[in-house]
């Protein structure tokens, strides 16, 4: 028996027998674990699937892997412990249906077993020690609207918090890189509180529920909360509660009646201080709340918010003390943020921005370094000064133009080489140094665009108000062109759930790893047809990809420093460069007219930036040495690249293979341009590489080969195959894919019935089309 023989007639029968799917709440499912990184052209390296997990009682106990029956069940001993290790299940089972091998993931311990558990039986192995409220938040299923289940990292994240709460901890910290879903993983840890009832006073003595919990969802932009707000729709309209200051004005109180409450920090301050935020003027006092009001805080995008040693809205926080408090961050631990992980603890579960690309569910990118004659500028007495006071020899730098130093034309320059080089069409993100800096960014890329839409590009900063809210809410609907480009300062790093940005441009320093991370993950969205953003970074911000923490697991960060100074010292954000506006500026800054001619001598380089598959940047030599060492993996010499190219089902495993490693469509794409083979094949540009072999362009290919290849064909095959010829040389060796072959017979036929009357039956075609590539592919 085959595999899906051996499941359908050994494996699914044993497990019925010992009660799935058959005990009251358990079941099977077959769960697809990652979908797979995304290779370009929108195409995929291969998923990750579970054949089973055992699910019972809302809960995943254990993953299994299956084995056809003439093979032995160790085959599949390293799958299952990779998938058990990212379901975070207790068990893995690897079986030929034959034989049962069971490995738990707590004490190491496996070996063969005789039969399969029951539920029950699963159950009590993976809980020795019973808990009242893990039973209740398990009897609570996950709110999945028929066809949403949560991701498998996002049902870690959301049983790890509900594990944490049952077990007593108070202060509960999730790292989940931007993109991944953090407003989905707090309204399921939200469901699963509200619908078991449970609350601070129960969960304490580990009584029966007597009341569902007051829960608040606290963030630092309006943007956010309004997000969350939405997203928790499968409540009942009367449990949800928008605090706004509007409605405390007209009501007069602070609303109570509810259970999932929503705010901003600017919204609750007691000092006049949150008219500096342009987001809400004063609006009441917190503790006109009680502070065992709430049973718990969840707070978005924690570490630049309230978990900060000396923020004005820590007291938030510590006044609401008794509340379980739960905090969602994309940031890894690092000095930048000592004092969130000071107040939260470790964190309970992390998924970081490098799983979530290979994983397939965040869009892989690349970086594009753009340097300029005038990066650095020196004054000399022919530069004209139109205000301010030069400094004699003084070399100014990155850091300080437009905010020291402003110079229009050296501005106009860094718009024209980036729109030059994007696609127009494509939603854009330009970070600026400043709000004014934004102001003239935007007007010098509406007169650069091609477009003749007047709101092409828009400035979406906090001096913008309601009107910058308003064209960042239509920039967000993917449906909406218009606005294709928002210039920024500081404003958008967060908050911007906008799944179709291209580019992103930084036209600004970034120092601030934290910032740095939150920006990137405003292009990693998943969105049809996206396998790609792209970063163009004027300002060597790619340095930071050299910084140890720039992925993966959180790192011991230095003591915490001392608490933060006075207001006058902060951005709007909280935090200096984490999701403000800009720090205080001089009065006057120095403006330099450059002499006449010194534009027209500007000169730009660039470079591309590659990532391996351990999410380490690398440069393109690096990119081609570890090519050129991982090949010998996948093919022995030239003659069996040959072998392999010239057939289909050969080299799509090939490019798979090539794709598992690290070396995905997008960074092979540049690597033709590098070795000068944009209208080469694949194939060739591997043998170049290999072998040193000069590649052939296609239409040399296809000319080279094309008599020996027709030669072999009656005359209506060989028109079927001159006509792949002239697809293949003009579009690439991606037509010559089996998966294209329908698309080429309608092409050419108009129908499949006209093809199969000049070609013959469905096999003969199919023949034709597979062989002639063998020929194709011949030295």
């Amino acid at each position: 028996m085959n595999e899906a023989e051996t499941r359908a007639e050994v494996i699914d029968p044993a497990l019925t027998a010992a009660g799935w799917g058959v005990v009251d709440g358990s079941r099977t499912r077959r769960e697809v674990i990652a979908p797979g990184r995304l290779t370009g052209s929108g195409k995929r390296a291969e998923a990750k699937s579970a054949d089973y997990v055992l699910v019972y009682r809302n809960t995943k106990l254990a993953s299994v892997e299956a084995k056809a029956a003439t093979k032995s069940y160790s085959e599949g001993v390293a799958q299952v412990k990779d998938y058990a290790e990212r379901l975070q299940t207790r068990f893995g089972y690897a079986t030929n249906g034959k034989q049962i091998y069971r490995i738990d993931m707590v004490t190491g311990e496996e070996g063969l077993v005789h039969g399969w558990p029951t539920p029950q039986g699963l159950w009590d192995a993976t809980f020795a020690e019973a808990n009242i409220w893990r039973d209740r938040f398990a009897e609570v299923p996950y709110e999945t609207g028929g066809k949403f289940e949560p991701r498998y990292y996002q049902y870690n994240a959301i049983e790890k918090a509900l594990s944490a709460i049952t077990s007593g901890k108070d202060r509960i910290l999730l790292t989940l890189a931007t993109g991944t879903g953090k407003t989905c993983v707090a309204f399921q840890i939200s469901w699963k509180l509200f619908n078991a009832r449970w609350n601070l006073q129960d969960w304490k003595i580990s009584a029966e529920p007597t009341r569902r919990p007051r829960i608040l969802f606290l963030a630092d932009r309006n943007i956010l909360a309004d997000q969350a707000y939405n997203s928790f729709s499968a409540f009942e309209p009367d449990a949800l509660v928008r605090i706004t200051p509007a409605e405390i004005r007209k009501k007069g109180r602070v609303p109570k009646n509810g259970s999932v409450f929503f705010t901003i920090f600017q919204s609750v301050m007691t000092d006049g201080s949150a008219e500096a935020f342009a987001e809400e003027e004063l609006a009441f006092n917190y503790q006109d709340y009680p502070p065992d009001f709430f049973d718990c805080i969840i707070i978005d995008e924690c570490h630049r918010a309230g978990a900060k040693d000396g923020s004005e809205w820590r007291g938030i926080l510590e006044y609401f003390a008794p509340a379980v408090q739960i905090g969602l961050t994309a940031t890894p631990k690092r000095k930048d943020n000592v004092d969130t992980y000071a107040y939260f603890g470790e964190p309970v579960y992390t998924y970081s921005l490098k799983e979530g690309i290979n994983d397939g569910y965040l869009t892989p990118f690349k970086v594009v370094e753009l340097g300029t004659t005038i990066d650095n500028y020196v004054y000399t007495n022919d530069d004209e000064v139109v205000s301010g006071d030069v400094a004699d020899g003084k070399r100014y730098t990155e850091r300080d133009f437009n905010r020291t130093i402003e110079m229009e034309a050296r501005e106009r320059y860094r718009v024209k080489i980036f729109m030059e080089r994007i696609n127009q069409r494509e939603k854009t993100l330009v970070f600026c140094a400043t709000q004014e800096h934004a102001a003239k960014v935007r007007d010098f890329i509406n007169q650069a665009k091609t477009s003749n839409d007047p709101n092409y590009c828009v400035r979406v900063t906090a001096n913008d108000g309601a009107i910058g809210e308003q064209w960042l809410r239509v920039f967000q609907d993917n449906d909406k062109t218009i606005p294709t480009i928002l210039t920024t300062s500081q404003k958008l790093s967060t908050g911007v759930d906008a799944r179709n940005v291209r580019n992103i441009v930084l036209m600004r320093p970034v120092t601030s790893m934290i910032e740095f991370k939150q920006i990137i993950g405003r292009g990693t969205r998943l969105y049809d047809g996206k396998d790609y953003f792209t970063i163009y970074d004027f300002v060597k911000a790619y340095e930071l990809f050299n910084d140890p923490d720039w992925d993966g697991e959180p790192q011991e960060p230095d003591p915490p420093g001392n608490p933060r100074g006075p207001r006058g010292d902060r951005t709007e954000g909280g935090d200096a460069g984490t999701g403000g506006e800009e720090p205080k500026l001089p009065k006057e800054r120095l403006v330099i007219r450059l002499a006449d001619g010194k534009e027209r001598t500007f000169q730009h380089m660039s470079a591309t930036t590659f990532w391996d598959a351990s999410g380490r940047p690398i440069s393109a030599a690096q990119f081609v040495q570890n090519l050129f060492g991982r090949l010998p993996e996948l093919f022995s010499d030239e003659d069996d690249l040959r072998r392999i190219w010239g057939q289909p089902d050969t080299r799509a495993a090939l490019v798979t293979g090539l794709a598992e490693r690290g070396f995905d469509g997008e960074a092979l794409a540049s690597v033709r341009q590098l070795v000068d083979a944009d209208d080469c094949d694949l194939f060739d540009v591997l043998n170049y590489i290999a072998h040193t072999k000069a590649p052939l362009k296609r239409a040399e290919r296809a000319e080279t080969h094309r008599a020996n290849i027709l030669s072999r064909y009656d005359a209506k095959q060989q028109a079927f195959l001159e006509f792949v010829l002239s697809q293949y040389v003009a579009e690439g060796e991606e037509e010559l894919g089996m998966e294209k072959l329908p698309d080429l017979l309608e092409l050419k036929y108009g129908s499949p019935t006209d093809a199969v009357r000049a070609l013959g039956g469905v096999s003969e075609i199919r023949s034709t089309f597979t062989g002639f590539q063998r020929g194709l592919y011949e030295s």
